[in-house]
């Protein structure tokens, strides 16, 4: 009776690569053995099996149908092991580089995407673990070394009993965008086409949030708020189906007309979005963490020299 406990893997081998080659002669040039020693594993296997495996039809070998059910298994077998060495071969040498990052949930996805996507554009990139929460979680998670780095709209609060070092990455204005319909509506007008127009705020743990309706106080604007959204990417998809007018850090202004079909309304230098690099490091020495401050002061910089998008 046929028991895996008496299977051999080496005879499974050498039946693999006969059918594979063609033949018991070519499998033995490819496995270095001569054909009889192949021959001989062959028959320890259908021993083992309790039934021949391949059967001559004139001066060719085929497969007895045991025979097709034993290498069906056994290619997926082998050829898993050569994928895998493959795969060994082919990986990148040394330890690869992780860097853990959280996000604070207030900050825009887009800006986060922007802030953080040249550390995998070095020539070895690390392995980007982020999370995202609350600026205190995530200060508490940095605090105990689970996390390398913590982006907020905000530095640290000084009451927070954790040491960290706050980084300004880079601030920028404010651009204000809406479905084409409604920006050429508000547009020829704006700021003060915002009174009374509808709008989405983002939600009260934002920093830009009293910024905004501080500079709109001050221009005696009063709009119809519609919603308030904690989650920027949510805030979005509402603005794109035209529900109201909303903010967005002109540093990414371009990615988010892209993807969500909106255009400008128009624009502000009096409203500012920041965004920090908080770490444990007061000297940040992590190679990511450095091409990230240096790939975002670039970026802050070409966005406050640049003019709102055309509509």
């Amino acid at each position: 009776m046929f028991s895996t406990l008496n299977l051999n893997y080496k005879h499974l081998q050498y039946f693999w690569m006969v059918v594979k080659a063609g033949g018991v002669a070519r499998a033995g040039e490819r496995l270095h053995v001569t054909p009889q020693s192949i021959s001989g594993q062959i028959g320890l296997l259908e021993e083992t099996i309790g039934e021949p495996l391949l059967q001559r039809q004139g001066r060719r070998l085929e497969l007895t149908e045991v025979g097709k059910l034993v290498f069906e298994y056994a290619d997926r077998m082998f050829s898993a092991g050569e994928e895998l060495k493959l795969a060994l071969r082919d990986r990148p040498r040394g330890p690869r580089v992780q860097l853990r990052v959280g996000v604070a949930d207030v900050v825009v996805k887009s800006l986060a995407y922007r802030m953080l996507s040249p550390a995998l554009d070095l020539p070895q990139p690390p392995r980007l673990l982020c999370r995202e929460g609350r600026l205190a979680d995530l200060l508490g998670e940095l605090a105990v070394h689970r996390l390398d780095l913590v982006l907020s709209d905000r530095p640290m609060p000084p009451s927070l009993n954790v040491i960290g070092f706050n980084h300004l990455l880079g601030e920028c204005g404010v651009t204000f965008l809406a479905t084409r319909a409604l920006a050429e509506r508000l547009g020829p007008r704006f700021p003060h086409s915002l009174h009374d127009a509808p709008m989405l705020l983002p939600g009260e743990d934002s920093a830009v949030r009293a910024r905004l309706m501080q500079w709109l106080a001050d221009q005696r604007i009063l709009p119809r708020v519609v919603a308030e959204f904690e989650d920027s990417a949510l805030l979005k998809a509402f603005g794109e189906a035209g529900t109201g007018v909303f903010a967005m850090p002109s540093v990414v202004v371009p990615r988010v007309m892209h993807q969500f079909d909106v255009v400008p309304v128009g624009q502000t230098h009096e409203v500012v979005e920041q965004v920090y690099a908080i770490s444990t490091e007061r000297r940040i020495s992590h190679p990511a963490v450095v091409a990230i401050g240096q790939s975002a002061h670039r970026a802050f910089e070409a966005a406050a020299e640049r003019p709102a998008p055309p509509r």
